[in-house]
């Protein structure tokens, strides 16, 4: 269990900031910033909990997916060491999981006719923003991993995937489709 007794530490004062495997780096370091997408994309996620209450069974995963970007946040935070053991990684498994809750969501909804515009219900609107901030985490992780950092590549497919399943829960919380606003190309030419 992690046990904070004191939030600040003035390191950050001078733009530091501290990895969890204790090693000092730069707040703009890449692999800061894709930890700190992960960060703001589970805060988002928190938004949009706060339309979902009605659906037991989407506010439930979205609940399990909040945890797991802590997770995702504590791996992206460690940088892997040769012969390490009991780090939290991401596994394939929750990956796969993913993918059958998006599969399972994606059978409620009616085929894509368009481009569908972030908005509807409130849950939606909130689940659009956060599968906007997954992708910026996403992108932040590949720019981490093509710097030659060493990434989790479990890390980065659940990113994919969780963007993914955030644009199918969104269509699902638009009344199951009903409520979607649909793109108009050139509407206002």
């Amino acid at each position: 269990m992690v046990v904070l007794n004191k939030i600040y530490t003035r390191t950050g004062d001078q733009g530091a900031t501290r990895l969890a495997s204790g090693e000092q780096v730069s707040k703009a370091d890449l692999r800061v910033e894709a930890y700190g997408a992960v960060d703001e994309a589970n805060a988002c996620l928190g938004l949009a909990r706060l339309h979902t209450q009605g659906d037991a069974e989407l506010d439930a995963a979205l609940g399990r997916i909040q945890n797991e970007l802590f997770d995702l946040g504590a791996d992206l935070a460690t940088p892997p060491r040769e012969g390490e053991t009991n780090v939290l990684r991401m596994v394939q498994s929750q990956v796969d999981r993913l993918e059958r809750e998006l599969d399972a969501l994606n059978e409620h909804l009616p085929p894509l006719a368009s481009f569908i515009l972030p908005g509807g219900t409130p849950a939606a609107a909130n689940l659009h923003l956060a599968r906007t901030v997954v992708r910026r985490a996403e992108r932040a992780a590949v720019r981490l991993a093509q710097s030659g950092a060493e990434v989790s590549p479990s890390a980065i497919r659940y990113l994919n995937r969780l963007s993914d399943y955030l644009f199918v829960a969104a269509r699902y919380a638009n009344d199951r489709g009903a409520s979607e606003v649909f793109w108009v190309s050139g509407a206002t030419r």
